[in-house]
């Protein structure tokens, strides 16, 4: 078999690995199972055709009105989601195995942490200094991780899938923006990119700099925002790495 072809076998296999496991780790399955499926840009129908069964099961699996699925199913839902992008082009499978002209996903990462047990995001916000902005009503909800992202960097360089990569293992984390002016760029990226993490925080900006933009996404999506002003970025970092 030819290397090249070997090599991208591998990639797309990696690539199914990650996002079943992020799938069967997160802690809203069903919510993590319709991100894919959206990020692939495959319809329910397109799918359950695939697989032989009816689209309602999608749905049901979807909205969590059926038991989470095994990873049996898992894997040839994946499988069933690349294979579509394939066959459509593979315009998206090539976002998250090719970042093209040497850029790296981590070149946009400053910092990034799983915590080994879940943070409140109101104790999570509490803790690093963060100013609540947008709340989605449910401060009791769990960060298991964390992203802190140069905002330039993501916007300019990555593409929506790259975007996606920011995430790390699960989506249930704080996406923390750093070299912002006012909070429009990222969440517009967030919402184009069809990301909802569990709390984003713009760094090293006052209250009243927030684009009524930013504010207006965060409000629409039910993504909780917050601030924190006059912040090191290394204060920070060591604050978010002692809270797991």
């Amino acid at each position: 078999m030819d290397k090249s072809i070997d090599e991208l076998k591998l990639k797309k296999e990696g690539l199914a690995r990650d996002i079943i496991g992020e799938i069967a780790m997160a802690s809203d399955p069903p919510k993590t199972l319709k991100k894919w499926r959206s990020l692939f840009r495959a319809s329910q129908k397109a799918v359950a055709r695939e697989l032989g069964i009816t689209s309602s099961v999608i749905s049901d699996y979807e909205s969590g009105r059926r038991r989470s699925p095994g990873i049996l199913f898992l894997r040839k839902y994946v499988e069933t989601l690349i294979d579509i992008d394939e066959k459509n082009g593979g315009e998206v499978l090539k976002g998250f195995l090719y970042t093209g002209d040497g850029r790296s996903v981590s070149s946009a990462i400053a910092d990034i942490k799983e915590y080994e047990k879940g943070v409140p995001v109101d104790v999570f916000c509490r803790e690093i200094g963060a100013r609540m902005l947008v709340a989605s009503g449910h401060g009791s909800e769990k960060i298991y991780g964390y992203t802190v992202i140069d905002s330039v960097k993501a916007i300019t360089e990555l593409s929506f899938a790259e975007l996606v990569k920011l995430y790390g293992v699960t989506s249930q984390r704080a996406l923390v923006f750093t070299n912002i002016t006012t909070g429009k760029g990222p969440m517009i990226a967030l919402k184009v990119a069809n990301i909802k993490p569990a709390l984003v925080v713009l760094h090293n900006i006052g209250e009243t700099d927030v684009s009524g933009v930013a504010r207006n996404i965060a409000s629409i999506e039910g993504v909780p925002l917050a601030v924190i002003g006059g912040s090191d970025l290394e204060h920070l970092i060591a604050k978010l790495k002692s809270l797991g």
